[in-house]
């Protein structure tokens, strides 16, 4: 008998049955046993392409930071333009243009204390609200202002209608009113000046403590902007800088006053001092504004070691300080009407506040920078930094000098130094 044929050819009903005894324990094997050949595999059983690939991050939460960021960088551009044309504002009204001097010797001040740049644009997105109010206003009034050019035209035209022209405006203007308010109530924002929100105002006015909420936030506000202590800092900073730069501008003052030769002599002699000051006072005073003590106006060695340790850096801030002043001095030729006074007072401002800044980076670098043990090395440098700076010194003086022959004011611009005290000479 040929057992190895009847072997070959027959098979138990027992091993046909396996493949359907397996499938029902299919959620019970590994995956080895559950996974069927390739050959006999059905596209049912295939898994998708896309359910194989690995997980890509969402799509939907990366355009929404990239959304969020283009956003955020628009607002601080716009607080950065808002903060330049306030400043500019100010600078231009006496007494009051101390605060934007005070504003810049605080920004010099936390820029030396850390010694990083970013740490100087304070107040930027503080700057951006209150810049959208102003701008929020002047959108709004609009409507107001073209019933208003109506009316002076109907008085031209037909004065008998001017009545009702009078009595639109007067409407127009106490609704715009009212929208001004709740749009300040609202927070203020920019976007709150073009929607009214009516259910939110029928919301709030439902609310208790609607007044004092409004209340507490007008106070935040105006804490958060802390006039009183620039304002302070402002005026202290103004008097120690007149007493530095008293005896040099008046000397070269009284120069045109005396006669021929002994004016040339009290010139040079003015000159000459005013060169030593500009060395020591653009940093003087951020020393002043970092100690907040009017004394330190006259601790000259603190100074003269911050500069030591990093002399081209100083070199590098104060010759950025009176390049800037230079053009400057074009502006003061002829005497600009007061209805724009705050237009060249921007270049002010936007000419003088980087040197405010590479001010007190210099002098936060020099303070977390140790002086070099090279003897030789370290008077080296110092002495090439101060050759360095001669010629920018020598140049401001000269220009400054003779610009007393071009500007609207005299001998008496030679005190409007726009460099060191507020950013405007008006």
């Amino acid at each position: 008998m040929n057992t190895q044929g009847q072997d070959e050819g027959f098979q138990p009903k027992e091993l046909k049955d396996v493949p359907a005894v397996l499938g029902q324990y299919k959620g019970e094997l590994p995956p080895l046993l559950e996974a069927p050949p390739a050959s006999e595999a059905s596209p049912e059983t295939v898994p998708p392409v896309v359910e194989m690939l690995p997980e890509f991050p969402a799509v939907k939460p990366l355009i929404q930071r990239i959304g969020r960021g283009i956003y955020s960088a628009a607002g601080w551009c716009f607080g950065m333009l808002s903060l330049i044309g306030g400043l500019s504002v100010i600078s231009v009204i006496p007494i009051v243009n101390l605060l934007s001097l005070g504003y810049l010797l605080h920004v010099s001040a936390t820029i030396a204390r850390t010694g990083r740049l970013r740490d100087g644009f304070i107040g930027v997105r503080r700057a951006g609200q209150l810049g959208g109010i102003v701008l929020g206003i002047w959108l709004v009034l609009w409507p107001a202002r073209f019933i208003a050019l109506l009316r002076d035209s109907a008085v031209i035209v037909d004065p008998q209608r001017v009545g009702g022209w009078s009595v639109g405006m007067w409407i127009v203007t106490t609704l715009i009113s009212l929208h001004i308010i709740w749009a300040l109530l609202r927070g203020g924002k920019l976007r709150h000046f073009f929607w009214p929100a009516p259910i939110r105002l029928f919301r709030w006015l439902g609310t208790p403590d609607k007044f004092t909420t409004a209340r507490d936030a007008v106070w935040e506000t105006a804490v958060g902007l802390r006039l009183p202590e620039l304002f302070w800092l402002g005026t202290r900073g103004f008097a120690g800088t007149v007493l530095w730069l008293l005896i040099p501008v008046v000397l070269m003052i009284l120069a045109s006053k005396i006669a021929h030769n002994a004016g040339v002599l009290v010139s040079l002699l003015g000159g000459v001092l005013l060169m030593g000051v500009l060395f020591i006072i653009p940093f003087q005073q951020v020393w002043f504004a970092r100690e907040n003590r009017f004394r330190a106006f006259i601790e000259v060695g603190p100074v003269c070691r911050l500069a030591g340790r990093a002399p081209f850096k100083f070199w590098f801030a104060l010759s950025l300080t009176l390049v800037l002043a230079v053009p400057l001095f074009l502006l003061k030729i002829e005497l600009t009407p007061a209805e724009i006074t705050w237009l060249p007072a921007l270049f002010f401002v936007i000419f003088g506040l980087p040197a405010r800044l590479m001010i007190g980076w210099a002098m936060g670098r020099a303070e977390q920078r140790e002086p070099s043990s090279n003897f030789l090395l370290r008077w080296f440098c110092r002495l090439t930094a101060v050759a360095l700076a001669l010629p920018f010194i020598f140049s401001y003086v000269v220009i400054l000098f003779f610009s007393q022959y071009i500007s609207w004011n005299g001998t008496l611009s030679l005190l409007e130094q726009h460099a060191f005290l507020v950013p405007s000479p008006f």
